[in-house]
């Protein structure tokens, strides 16, 4: 006993070294991690022994002694220990530190939401400069009309008119299974409530059993997806936070907004059909790269959020009418109940509450019944479309649109305010017609993207039926001419007659797919790739052809560096075709691509291009006369344009936003954003306080001068960029060797394949596994390389420019953003790990060119720091900084166990000593129990038990990272 006791001290003595002090009097979180890894220590103990206990914590000692000094020695000292491990207890020890770097990130979570209560009672936003990170609401309104004299009603007004659409994505970077953020979701909350101020003893014992069982839980569930998710169960996971957390959030929020409102003197709310907040969807919308998405799945993934809708409405409507129990009401609505209840049937039988016929004296009852009535009718169709195909309950007896579905409920609430009853009109009910404006009867509009290469095929096949040539061999003019003179003509083009491929048919049936479902299923109509206005028209032409009745509208996305060099031509072209112009009623969508843009030219390079095509794509709409909207793809990822949400926005160049702003929030940002119900009003808050801010108080726009100087940085950070990953011939090949880019797929994170060429080089790479793969070895090649060229140049060439630079840095919000976001990269990276991979699996005659790229990184650090004014990474943000130290031991015995085990896999020749079987399984009667753990994986093609150790270590580093790609 003794012995286990002073190894306990020990570990948590470790963990008050790496945190050297508090930051702050509120700062718990030493204090709540050392709380996790004590009961997840205990937990692993009692299941599979002290020795296995033991070997973790010499793991972790190791890893924070190598943190302290950073000897490479350590490394290879922790790579000996792990490599010993027989299979069954290798896996035991990846899963126990990818378990502990989860349970460091809940305490993080957790310590987070207490500084927040804590500020928000003491009313004190002046610390930690958190106007810069935070957007509060009620701050927000306040400086618009404080600081910047703005009057209260023209706040109103442009908040009444601003539009912040939220698009969710499948994209493949969510690594955690839902069956662990459930479980996740329960620690944090046992976590926050021990150490509520007014807990009694009894309830503590309690609180304290139920953490273990469910950190227990969490170890014991297998964090592997042993199958690739279907499209359709991307959706469903999407699907599941509306439920969860959105669905009670938004009105909620809404709520926030009048009282913030209410604070500046502002006497009325914002109505409830003002779009403030919309939501979208990609997922079984996307097909761009991805085979699984057919026509089929978008058909499901419709019916499939119509059901929930009708689900979601059904279940509250009983609560309202319990709650609308009055008896005074206007004539208005008196002659509707008595039409109801003439009308009116025997008792229905198949509900709980208000079975029998609601009596005329219960007038608000009457009217919520019928649209409970229509409510259900509208759910089941949707159910059985889904299930059967088709369904015998008649449209007539549904909502196929929202207005029929707000009508008798703004008939309630214009009764209610007309017979004194405000107060109560704006309660449940203003809270249910806000619900059904943002949500409708669809929840999300799906959007749908495709590749302009797979309409231009479909266009081709159609010419070649119709014996008129080739499109694909016609240039654009004549595309255009052909196109808009089939447009404004009234024939149709093809018959079933036509002879179409698998492609083809695919195409085509999407869009009778959009032609045969409620229009309000529908967003946008997304075309990657797209360079001309022929792109544009093709789609047009197509939604014609198939009958599509409210067509889509048609968003052309640009993402490589040339083609958002070419977009503001294109568009302007696009806008002189006087047929389009009038199509289009002046409002046009425009995408701009965040991740592929990086992974052409670089981050610095990239953000630069984003910024400049925007402000002249929003001079084209000007001259045109047309209100455009930005639709930002950006990833989560820095090296995908992701980072803070209100610092993104007010970067956006001045003008660019105008109050409609458009996001797509991807993969794991989506568990981020709203995976609880304050971290979804957080959301909420950011998006629309930093939009109105924009819009109000836009950014300055930057000095000539900077421009020349970002412009000229740019082409020498291209130049450098591709000159390393494009240019350089055994690029690829050191890529491959350095990274466990060649193992990304086992991981089954999502529906689409990771290239979108099996064959080819970087260039069909998708970004996300090229991301993915530089974070796992912490070097993160995607993000710093060219900063570091650029900055070089212009100071060697003049060393005033690191003066100006300085000075960009402090009065741009846009350079100040772009260089914050990569020195918070900096601070997660470690090149002594990239080196250990260099060393075990790269051969020999690419050393050097690793050894290059090392010491390009730590000029690169070098030059960002003194560019930011810092003689430390990360020394503005104290908090963050601390973070990452507790994390780093954790994550660095992961990079030495993978690198360890892809060394394994890639090389059978390499021998390891095996110790003696370890881990103890808590009931003896098996012979061999962590082998048992090897039995899960019974298909690998590795020596056993290796593939899993692989995943379970990328995993656990995409947690410490807190990004995977």
């Amino acid at each position: 006993m003794a012995r286990n006791l002073e190894k306990h001290a020990s570990i948590d003595a470790q963990l008050r070294l790496l945190v050297p002090a508090k930051v702050s009097e509120d700062d718990k979180l030493v204090e709540y991690d050392a709380l996790l890894l004590d009961r997840f220590l205990d937990i692993l103990q009692d299941l599979h022994g002290e020795d296995i206990r033991e070997t973790v914590q010499e793991c972790y000692e190791l890893s924070a002694e190598y943190e302290g000094k950073h000897e490479p020695g350590k490394l290879e000292e922790l790579g000996s220990r792990l490599t010993s491990l027989d299979p069954g207890d290798s896996i035991v020890v990846a899963k126990s530190f990818s378990n502990m770097l989860n349970l460091a990130n809940l305490a993080e979570e957790v310590q987070i939401a207490y500084r927040r209560r804590i500020k928000l009672k003491k009313g004190d936003f002046a610390d930690e400069n958190s106007a810069t990170t935070e957007s509060d609401l009620e701050e927000t309104l306040k400086r618009l009309v404080g600081e910047l004299k703005k009057s209260p009603q023209e706040v109103f007004d442009a908040l009444k008119n601003q539009t912040v659409d939220l698009v969710l994505t499948a994209h493949p970077t969510q690594s955690v299974r839902r069956s662990l953020l459930q479980k996740h979701g329960r620690i944090r909350n046992c976590l926050a409530q021990l150490y509520a101020k007014d807990i009694t003893p009894d309830d503590k014992q309690e609180l304290d059993e139920a953490l273990q069982r469910e950190i227990q839980a969490a170890f014991r569930t297998d964090e592997i997806r042993r199958t690739a998710p279907t499209p359709q169960d991307e959706m469903r996971a999407g699907m599941s936070y509306f439920h969860e957390t959105i669905w009670k959030g938004v009105p909620k929020f809404l709520r926030r907004v009048d009282t913030a409102l209410k604070n500046i003197g502002i006497n009325e709310r914002v109505p409830y059909n003002a779009p403030l907040i919309q939501f979208s969807s990609w997922m079984g919308g996307d097909r761009d790269g991805n085979p699984r998405v057919t026509p089929e799945v978008t058909r499901d993934v419709c019916l499939l959020a119509r059901m929930m809708a009708a689900n979601l409405y059904f279940s509250q409507i009983e609560d309202l009418m319990f709650e609308l129990s009055m008896w005074r009401c206007s004539d208005e609505l008196r002659v509707r109940v008595e039409e109801i209840h003439r009308s009116s049937r025997k008792d229905a039988k198949h509900y709980i509450e208000f079975w029998k016929q609601v009596p005329l004296s219960e007038p608000y009852r009457v009217i919520l019944g019928e649209v409970r009535d229509r409510l259900y009718n509208t759910r089941e169709r949707s159910r059985i479309m889904l299930s059967h195909g088709n369904s015998d309950i008649p449209e007539e007896a549904t909502y196929t649109n929202v207005e029929q579905f707000l009508e008798p409920l703004e008939l309630c609430y214009r009764s209610l305010c007309a017979c004194g009853d405000r107060s109560i009109a704006d309660g449940s009910l203003l809270d249910f017609l806000r619900q059904v404006s943002t949500f409708g009867l669809s929840l999300v509009r799906l959007d749908i993207r495709q590749e302009s290469d797979r309409h231009s095929d479909v266009m081709d096949a159609i010419t070649k039926h119709l014996e008129i040539g080739s499109y694909l061999e016609w240039s654009e003019e004549r595309r255009q001419e052909w196109l808009l003179s089939e447009l404004s003509g009234k024939r149709p083009l093809f018959g079933p007659d036509l002879p179409k491929t698998e492609e083809i048919a695919d195409v085509l049936d999407t869009f009778h797919v959009i032609a045969e479902l409620p229009s309000d299923c529908f967003g946008a109509y997304i075309i990657s790739m797209a360079t001309s206005p022929s792109d544009v028209l093709a789609v047009e032409l197509l939604q014609r052809e198939c009958h599509v009745k409210q067509p889509l509208r048609v968003v052309p996305l640009f993402e490589k560096l040339a083609d958002l060099e070419a977009a503001p031509a294109a568009v302007a072209r696009l806008f002189s075709i006087e047929w389009y112009r009038n199509r289009i009623n002046g409002k046009q969508e425009v995408m701009i691509g965040y991740s592929d843009s990086g992974k052409d030219a670089g981050r610095l390079s990239a953000a630069w291009a984003l910024y400049k095509a925007q402000e002249e794509l929003v001079q084209v709409a000007k001259e045109f006369g047309v209100k455009l909207v930005m639709f930002h793809g950006r990833g989560g990822t820095v090296g995908r344009g992701g980072g803070p949400t209100h610092l993104a926005i007010l970067s956006q160049p001045p003008e660019t936003i105008n109050g409609s702003l458009r996001v797509t929030v991807q993969g794991e940002v989506i568990e981020q954003s709203f995976g609880e119900e304050h971290l979804c009003f957080r959301t909420l808050q950011r998006f629309t306080a930093a939009t109105l801010e924009h819009g109000m108080h836009p950014p300055v726009a930057p000095k000539p001068e900077y421009r020349a100087l970002l412009d000229e940085m740019a082409v020498i950070a291209t130049k450098e960029y591709r000159s390393i990953v494009f240019k350089e011939p055994r690029f690829v090949e050191y890529f491959r060797l350095a990274t466990p880019e060649m193992e990304y797929g086992r991981m089954n994170i999502g529906s689409r394949p990771s290239k979108r060429k099996p064959s080819g080089g970087i260039e069909s790479l998708r970004a996300i596994p090229w991301i993915f793969a530089w974070t796992q070895t912490r070097f993160h090649l995607p993000v710093f390389l060219g900063f570091g060229a650029a900055f070089k140049h212009v100071i060697q060439k003049d060393i005033k420019n690191l003066r100006l630079l300085q000075e960009m840095y402090n009065a741009w919000p846009f350079f100040r953003v772009t260089i914050d976001l990569v020195e918070m990269v900096f601070a997660k990276g470690d090149p002594g790990i990239a080196a250990l991979y260099d060393k075990l699996l790269v051969s020999e005659e690419l050393w050097p060119f690793g050894e290059r790229l090392r010491a390009n990184y730590e000029e690169t650090k070098n030059l960002l720091l003194q560019i930011a004014g810092h003689k430390d990474l990360l020394e503005g943000d104290p908090y963050l900084k601390q973070r990452l130290r507790l994390r780093d031991s954790y994550t660095t015995t992961l990079n030495v166990c993978q690198v360890y085990t892809l060394k394994r896999i890639r090389d059978p020749s390499y021998h390891v000593n095996l110790r003696p079987h370890i881990s103890k399984e808590y009931t003896e009667s098996s012979s061999k129990p962590a082998a048992e753990l090897v039995k899960l994986n019974p298909t690998s093609e590795y020596a056993p038990g290796l593939e899993d150790t692989l995943i379970l270590t990328m995993k656990g580093i995409a947690a410490g990272m807190q990004n995977t790609g």
